[in-house]
């Protein structure tokens, strides 16, 4: 038995999800087409894996749908141009699309398609937990995805993108290893949280500790993270970060619990949680705030904050909110 054997994978692979694409695409351009309607459904019915790409590709195409609509006339030429074209065509002029509509609100939603391909992932707004095999358990924030490598050898999750929480034990053989673009780290016996950005890799070690290994610390040696630490970490390296102004892993239970925390950074969190545009005008930017906010309708979140700030929300459509001093 090879250490492949025991890999344990979770999703469909990225061949599976092209097929389920191209089906999608097939059924799009010929819709009168009962016998080919069977045909997808038998491919649908023919492994697990099948119907979870087919439902992965669906819930993003309505997605990509519904965002595209709020473009003026980006949603018809898309219609339009996939009209008579073959299924690479129509896949690469998609793709074309959500590369000419990424504005900042869309353009971190064009990496969505990642999440077709991913083990694990959720979409903005959504989150996760789940039990590996080993007992450790992660749980994703919103709009994050990971791939997971399990053998003999190695626990292994990578975080491609996002945010996740994980709790992990000591009784194994092999360490549970999470790997970014800026470093890998290595749990201990605890509950610590993994946030990737584009520039750094944040850890905040809630109980236990994390080892984080970098090919440039000083003689190869790692950093030991111990219970209330948080990272900032580099591809240069890891510095001690200052503390966060908001609970850390508090998302896990759906919520953000804030310690007199800027406004801007405050709608910047909540943003991560809903489509679109969310700010605040600069006068305001400075604003402190504490409290307990519930994530679960971002809306209803939103509309308690003028009971408790001078300030005024202006929604200019559902997809751009902006935050005002009051009168």
């Amino acid at each position: 038995m090879t250490p492949m054997d025991n890999v344990v994978r979770f999703g469909p692979s990225p061949e599976v999800v092209k097929q389920a694409i191209h089906w999608t695409l097939r059924l799009r351009n010929n819709r009168a087409n009962l016998r080919l309607y069977a045909q997808c459904e038998h491919w649908r019915k023919a492994h697990g894996d099948h119907e979870l790409a087919w439902q992965r590709v669906q819930a993003l195409q309505q997605e990509l749908n519904s965002q595209l609509a709020t473009i003026p006339g980006v949603h018809r030429a898309l219609e339009n141009s996939a009209q008579g074209l073959s299924r690479r065509q129509a896949l690469k002029t998609l793709s074309g699309v959500l590369v000419v509509g990424s504005a900042a609100w869309l353009s971190r939603d064009v990496s969505g398609w990642q999440r077709w391909t991913a083990d694990l992932a959720t979409a903005t707004g959504e989150r996760r937990s789940v039990q590996l095999p080993d007992g450790t358990r992660v749980q994703l924030n919103t709009d994050s995805a990971v791939d997971l490598d399990f053998n003999v050898q190695q626990r292994m999750i990578t975080l491609l993108r996002g945010e996740i929480l994980v709790t992990c034990g000591a009784a194994s053989s092999a360490p549970l290893l999470v790997q970014t673009r800026h470093g890998l780290f290595e749990g201990i016996d605890g509950r610590f949280a993994v946030r990737q950005a584009s520039d750094c890799t944040r850890l905040s070690v809630v109980s236990g500790n994390v080892a984080i290994h970098s090919p440039h610390q000083v003689n190869g040696l790692s950093t030991q993270v111990h219970a209330g630490e948080s990272y900032l970490v580099r591809q240069t390296g890891a510095l001690l970060a200052p503390p966060l102004e908001m609970d850390i892993g508090a998302w896990a239970d759906g919520l953000i619990v804030t310690r007199d925390m800027r406004l801007a950074d405050f709608l910047a969190e909540v943003g991560r949680y809903r489509h679109g545009y969310l700010g605040c005008s600069a006068d305001i930017a400075d604003l402190r705030l504490s409290g307990v906010f519930r994530l679960e309708d971002t809306d209803k979140l939103l509309a308690i904050l003028p009971q408790t700030l001078p300030v005024r929300l202006r929604y200019r459509s559902r997809w751009w909110v902006s935050l005002e001093r009051s009168a």
